[in-house]
């Protein structure tokens, strides 16, 4: 669930994802937010441990007119700026970390499962298939996130 969050009246200023390696969720909802959210609320991702990008994210991302450029996966020690208004986490190995390093702080952490399409076996179809239910759940998150803003937090937080 979440802790330290508002019941909004407006978005975060600063969003960051959290997941396991960086490699496929954090980076993918990191994209996604960028085209959902107006361009004033900072987004960024990182992940429990700096994993490989994978093409598999790319090529989503392209099926939506999005990219995400020069990113190369890190870890949270990685950032250089540790504080932002809201972390979503996206794995319960994410989560429990976000908690830890959070500590007294003020900041919303809300936990997003997600599932990992890259343990789905099969064909490339069906692979890919995996990928883009992963998009779709984000992208759906999202605008949740954006519309609960909108409305002053009055449509509750369902499932997050």
């Amino acid at each position: 669930m979440s802790r330290g969050a508002q019941e909004g009246a407006s978005l975060p200023s600063s969003i960051l994802f959290v997941c396991g390696m960086n490699a496929i969720r954090s980076p993918m909802a990191e994209a996604i937010a960028h085209s959902v959210l107006p361009p004033s609320v900072y987004v960024a991702s990182a992940g429990v441990k700096c994993g490989e990008r994978d093409p598999f994210v790319d090529v989503i991302l392209a099926e939506h007119g999005l990219a995400l450029q020069n990113f190369q996966p890190r870890a949270l020690e990685d950032l250089a700026d540790g504080y932002f208004d809201l972390v979503v986490t996206m794995s319960p190995e994410a989560h429990h970390v976000a908690l830890d390093r959070s500590g007294a702080e003020a900041v919303a952490v809300e936990f997003w499962p997600m599932p990992d399409p890259s343990v789905v076996t099969g064909s490339r179809q069906q692979i890919l298939d995996a990928y883009r239910d992963l998009y779709r759940r984000i992208e759906a998150k999202l605008t949740e996130l954006r519309e609960r803003a909108a409305s002053g937090g009055q449509s509750g937080d369902r499932g997050a």
